[in-house]
């Protein structure tokens, strides 16, 4: 045999070897367990990916691991890859259908992909062999909630409450269901300015009544004012119309007969919402007194965990040149959008926020200085049915015929809105 040939032999013998040897060392050999123990550990210490290695090497020699697998699948939804997750599900559901645990983290990759039809199917099949089960029941609700079916989800859930009527769980959500279900709301606020100088204290009373439509809601409100010795009245009505998932717009219209408002006043925004949880818009106001003054605002918006930052600059044109002025607000959640810690802070003078406390005849109105601070709370009583608020806030304002000069505003503001079906 030639040297030639036996090199070529001898390397071919020496490649065979080594793939073998490679494919060796991917086949599993360990305890499953422990190195499933392991896999948990790093997929719940943000390391998913070793962990989804690590699962997946496991599989290799128990491919009817189906607990390994499940979770597996689990790491995969939290990941947002929800197709993935919906495979190995399947595989698993081909042979074995008996386990809950399955069952219950399938539908809530359904529910994470924003499939709540094919959420609640699983459910009703996942029911059938698990009958009444609590849990199951509770995913099945959020399943027909996310159909636009509240009603059909406040009828499961109470089948949960009727077995066991102190499940916490339940009944928070049958709570927050009854909330969703009373679309009609009456609500009052009161609110009075003390002034450090000047002026005698100045009330504002509003009543207002609102309904949340599939379009969005609509917000007619009377204003009530008693100003300079005066009284007088605003009707007003705020639109909030559904454009398009994660688009929606703002719309305002209000009319007086009294010099205490506008004789007009209407303005409309549009929201965007945008990744990473930042919302913003664009919009503009429009007062017509005598005059007419226009104001062009809008937002950025940030929601961060129970938290929500926003910023809100106006420019307001006038023969003097651009006024501008801006605010910050901060509100920390507890338990819902209706309870709340806000605060806010603002500086320069705007006629969107200040119309109400001077007449805004006067363009050189714009230019005045200002600087303001407010801070309010907000809640609600255990049904969510009834929703207080009180704000208290402080401004250093100057004085609009006496420019250079300047006095101190208290406001304190209170309120209580019934929400009912």
């Amino acid at each position: 045999m030639s040297t030639k040939i036996l090199l070529k032999l001898t390397f071919i013998v020496a490649l065979f070897a080594s793939m073998q040897m490679h494919a060796q060392e991917k086949v599993y050999n360990g305890d499953p367990d422990a190195s499933f123990e392991t896999a948990r550990n790093l997929a719940f210490n943000q390391q998913r990916k070793q962990a989804q290695d690590t699962l997946l090497h496991i599989l290799t020699k128990y491919p009817d691991y189906h607990e390994i697998r499940a979770f597996l699948a689990t790491t995969y939804s939290w990941d947002g890859d929800y197709k993935k997750s919906r495979k190995l599900f399947n595989t698993i559901f081909e042979k074995d259908v008996k386990n809950k645990e399955t069952w219950i983290a399938a539908i809530k990759n359904e529910l994470w992909a924003d499939l709540p039809f094919a959420a609640l199917e699983m459910s009703n099949n996942a029911l059938k062999i698990f009958p009444n089960d609590p849990e199951l029941l509770y995913l099945k609700a959020s399943a027909q909630e996310n159909t636009n079916n509240p009603i059909d989800a406040l009828t499961t859930i109470q089948t949960v409450l009727d077995s066991n009527s102190q499940d916490q769980k339940a009944i928070d959500y049958k709570a927050s269901l009854d909330k969703l279900l009373r679309k009609n709301a009456i609500g009052i606020n009161a609110a009075v300015d003390l002034y450090s100088s000047v002026f005698d204290p100045m009330q504002y009373y509003s009543l207002k009544y609102s309904r949340q439509t599939k379009y969005g809601s609509i917000s007619p409100k009377l204003n009530l004012n008693r100003r300079f010795n005066e009284n007088g009245a605003q009707f007003e009505v705020d639109l909030y119309p559904k454009i398009a998932k994660g688009l929606y717009a703002y719309v305002n219209l209000g009319v007086s007969n009294s010099f205490l408002f506008p004789d007009v006043k209407f303005g409309a925004e549009l929201y965007q919402s945008l990744p990473k949880s930042f919302e913003v818009s664009l919009g503009f106001r429009t007062l017509k007194y005598s005059s007419t003054t226009n104001i062009y605002t809008g937002s950025l918006g940030w929601y961060t965990g129970n938290s929500y930052w926003s910023f809100r600059p106006y420019f307001t044109p006038g023969e003097t040149g651009t006024s501008k002025s801006g605010t910050l607000t901060y509100r920390r959640y507890r338990s819902d959008a209706d309870n709340y810690l806000g605060m806010s802070i603002g500086m320069g003078f705007s006629p969107e926020i200040n119309q109400l406390q001077f007449n805004a005849n006067d363009a050189q109105i714009v230019n005045l200085e200002s600087q303001k601070f407010n801070i309010g709370y907000y809640f609600t009583t255990s049904n969510k049915q009834n929703a207080w608020g009180a704000q208290f806030g402080v401004a250093h304002q100057e004085i609009v015929f006496d420019q250079g000069n300047f006095f101190w505003i208290y406001s304190l503001a209170l309120s209580w809105e019934l929400k009912f079906k």
